[in-house]
């Protein structure tokens, strides 16, 4: 995924496409939007109620005070008073309800979508990526758009019915006063969060990279916490850490300013709007244009209807790396894979299975080129062993058989078809792939083995663990195969780990075996233990044996030697 160092597109069409993902929950949210315009329209009426009672006592000691609801008793404005308010409360609450229904039912369904891209993506495009920015997005970045859908979606639409009535109301009194309102509410609830979002914006995506590079700082410093100490860089990376964080702390400084700024412009607009409709409509008063009544009455109206665009004028305090968010995740959800993977699936037959083969295969990795004019043929049932040293291009062979990455010229076919015309889960079916790597997660050993087959019975297990000479070892171990690996596979060693990874391979029982550097962290031992064990499955699997050393060449039939991408 490429890094943004800033936006792609504008916060318009990022909330364009952020507002797509609701279709699913779009009668929840008019709803919400439906519920929180009567509860703002209740609020509002509260004040005028208010206005109206008052004018009603106001009436016998000035007579010109004639309120509209001289004919209700005042009794029953206060009745109706109360019924507004306890109104507003469950319109309220409802509204909020709905909100953070369909706020976090999306954040589930965005999770989703993420993972699943981050599959699609893996592993040609993930290699080498950034793990704490990718950690920041799954977690914090999709957390804050929980603000986008709880607090931005409706709130929008219920400013513009809510103001949009009340500019129709204070225009019965008198057009200018509408036309006031309508100014008013689009300085306030439109132009200064705009204003604020183009100084804002990219301050805003600068703090989301800034805090996902944190992010991956401490994941690195935490992992690399043995090496840091025995080579005394503790104080290095300490005054490393305190330098990110204090630019961080900057940044965050900066966006409260704006905040700050932003709120102070806000408030001042609010005053000298409802001045402004005071003087206005005593003026109009003045040359008997209106009454008295609508004087206070569109006063009081005003000064009480500012809270749908007060709330939209605060989104964009938190808006500006909300939309930072929603842009990284976005930019995820919208990256190609490097590898379109084939859909479908194939019925499991039982047929020979008829070799594999690279014909006249070159491939790069951007610039560097790996392999030119490459051609091997595996034949099935034997054990072809590739020997020659780092970086001749042994690992990137299995890659492309297993199809991670895509040949730039040439082809890569397995049991007789290429491999960009197989449907990616039945190709994997058909192989095991070893890497030197191997990745354990926080689980017991029996269920780390147990991936490539779910639901493996325990003794389908044990004999894959005894196969890879890690039955023995576990029979050890005070929980036996329940023993939790800890996070990363720390509790256990390098050998350990590959043994694993080694029985994760024959658990799978694919008739296409690629072990890349399988016994790298084992001792002679154990590495003839496995050695021996492929020697068995001769004839019933291909296996590809890749490996500097010479003595895991011992169980291969057919060895050849590679160097710079060539072989012979």
């Amino acid at each position: 995924m490429e890094r943004n160092e800033a936006k792609r597109r504008s916060g318009l069409q990022i909330m364009g496409r952020l507002i797509g993902l609701v279709k699913p929950l779009l009668p929840l949210m008019l709803a919400a939007i439906i519920l929180g315009t009567a509860g703002y329209l209740c609020a509002i009426s509260l004040t005028i109620l208010a206005e109206q009672a008052i004018l009603r006592g106001l009436t016998a000691a000035v007579p010109m005070a004639q309120p509209v609801l001289s004919d209700v008793p005042v009794k029953t404005i206060l009745t109706l008073m109360l019924i507004l308010a306890v109104l507003r409360g469950i319109l309220h609450y409802l509204e909020q309800y709905c909100n953070h229904y369909i706020a976090f039912k999306l954040l589930a369904i965005i999770r989703h979508k993420v993972f699943e891209a981050l599959r699609k993506l893996c592993p040609a495009k993930l290699e080498g990526r950034d793990k704490g920015n990718l950690i920041s997005i799954i977690t914090t970045d999709i957390e804050l758009l929980e603000v986008f859908y709880a607090h931005t979606i409706s709130p929008i639409a219920i400013a513009i019915l809510t103001s949009g009535i009340m500019v129709a109301f204070l225009g019965s009194y008198h057009y200018l006063a509408g036309f006031l309102a309508l100014t008013a509410y689009l300085t306030v609830g439109v132009l200064i969060p705009m204003l604020n979002g183009k100084r804002g914006g990219q301050q805003g995506m600068a703090f989301r990279t800034a805090f996902g590079d944190l992010n991956s700082f401490t994941l690195d410093s935490l992992r690399g916490l043995d090496e840091t100490i025995q080579y005394g860089q503790g104080q290095t990376r300490e005054a490393e850490m305190t330098r990110r964080s204090q630019d961080l702390g900057k940044q965050q400084e900066t966006l409260s300013r704006l905040e700050g700024t932003q709120r102070a412009c806000t408030n001042l607009a609010i005053l000298l709007a409802s001045f402004g409709m005071l003087g206005l409509t005593m003026t109009l008063y003045s040359w008997g244009l209106t009454g008295f009544d609508t004087v206070l009455t569109c006063t009081v109206a005003m000064m009480g209807s500012f809270g749908p665009v007060v709330a939209l004028s605060s989104l964009s305090n938190n808006l500006n790396q909300t939309l930072a968010s929603g842009e990284r995740v976005l930019s995820l959800l919208e990256e190609t894979p490097a590898v379109e993977e084939i859909p479908g699936e194939e019925p499991q037959t039982a047929h020979d299975f008829s070799g594999a083969e690279a014909a006249h295969v070159s491939f790069s990795y951007d610039r560097e080129q790996i392999l030119k004019d490459y051609s091997l043929k595996l034949r099935p049932g034997t054990i072809t062993g590739i020997h020659g040293a780092s970086g001749s291009g042994k690992s990137t062979l299995l890659k492309l058989l297993m199809r991670f990455w895509d040949v730039s010229q040439g082809s890569v076919s397995v049991d007789g078809r290429d491999v960009k015309t197989v449907p990616t889960k039945a190709l994997r079916d058909m192989e095991s792939y070893v890497t030197q790597q191997t990745h354990l997660f926080h689980d017991s050993i029996a269920n780390n083995i147990a991936i490539a087959k779910p639901g493996a019975s325990k003794e389908e297990i044990m004999a894959a663990a005894k196969k890879a000479s890690l039955h023995e070892f576990v029979m050890t171990l005070p929980n036996g195969y329940d023993t939790e690996v800890g996070e990363l596979g720390d509790t256990l060693s390098g050998g350990e780990k590959q043994r694993i990874g080694i029985a994760r391979a024959f658990l799978h029982d694919a008739p296409l075996l690629l072990l890349d550097e399988p016994t790298s962290n084992l001792d002679s031992l154990n590495e003839g233990i496995i050695l021996k064990a492929l020697k068995e499955s001769a004839g019933q699997k291909t296996v590809v044996l890749v490996s500097h050393r010479a003595s895991t060449m011992s169980a291969a039939q057919v060895v050849y030697e590679m160097e710079n991408g060539r072989i012979s």
